[in-house]
């Protein structure tokens, strides 16, 4: 029996360190882009999922990031995602997490993210706004199907702003942070699901009708299709992702371990 633990524990710490030798993968997380690696015509998108920007106008890499390197938008500038190829299975339906750094230009309003569904649902609004906040949105299938909208935080240009929109359908409840901070929050209004396909598109820094042009500076972009906590929000602006999901792999270790000494 103990033999049998060891091997198992060991097979448990290979596998883990094996996914993150490889690439930073969660089974939550939609989309990962550091803005680390750059080619020709896409920015790298290091979820696992394979889901890289394609670059449409002016997206170019720069040395000033938060972390590392950024992605500096140009006004119209956008990375395309393929909305209609996301694989149904990757669309968050049950809950969603749009978390980045920001670093604008100017107070206007600034799509961080924006997919559409097939039949026209704007299902997604994680936005700097002109009128001096931020904004958080999600909705269900057309017709009028608004889950929350929520404005909060103070908008601010030319300084690093971490944002963080999140929204469990179980508990209900959408919430904003701005630096860590809950500034707003709201209900469910509906007990719908988000709506559940990017059929006309999904784009980083660009509506897909070409309003709301992000403009300035991106990092550590993350979308996640469930709500993380407040904890989980805090943890990934302090420590970023990498650092995140390797303590999360070792509490699920932790856990694991612990159920097997529970069964001895």
């Amino acid at each position: 029996m103990k033999h049998s633990i060891v091997i198992l524990v060991c097979l448990l710490l290979t596998s883990q360190m094996g996914s993150f030798a490889a690439d930073v993968i969660d089974p939550d997380l939609v989309l990962y882009f550091d803005f680390e690696e750059f080619t020709a015509t896409n920015v790298i998108e290091k979820s696992g999922n394979g889901y890289d920007g394609r670059i449409n106008g002016n997206v170019k890499q720069s040395n000033d990031g938060k972390f590392g390197n950024a992605a500096k938008f140009a006004a119209g500038s956008f990375l395309d995602l393929d909305g209609p190829n996301v694989d149904p299975d990757h669309i968050p339906t049950e809950g969603m997490s749009v978390v980045a750094w920001i670093n604008v230009e100017s107070v206007a309003d600034m799509a961080i993210f924006n997919a559409r569904a097939g039949d026209g649902t704007w299902l997604v609004h994680p936005e700097a706004r002109g009128d001096g906040n931020y904004r958080w949105l999600n909705r269900g299938h057309n017709p009028g199907k608004t889950l929350f909208d929520i404005r909060g935080g103070a908008n601010k240009a030319n300084e690093w702003i971490h944002y963080a929109g999140t929204f469990s359908r179980e508990a209900a409840m959408a919430y904003l942070y701005i630096n860590g901070n809950k500034v707003g929050e709201e209900k469910a209004r509906l007990p719908d699901p988000i709506a559940g396909d990017w059929g006309q598109g999904a784009r980083v820094g660009y509506n897909i009708d070409n309003n709301r042009p992000f403009t300035g500076l991106m990092d550590e972009l993350n979308v996640w299709k469930r709500g993380l906590t407040e904890e989980e929000v805090n943890s990934i602006m302090n420590e970023g992702i990498i650092e995140f999901l390797a303590v999360d792999a070792r509490g699920k270790l932790t856990t694991t371990w612990g159920k097997l000494k529970t069964s001895k």
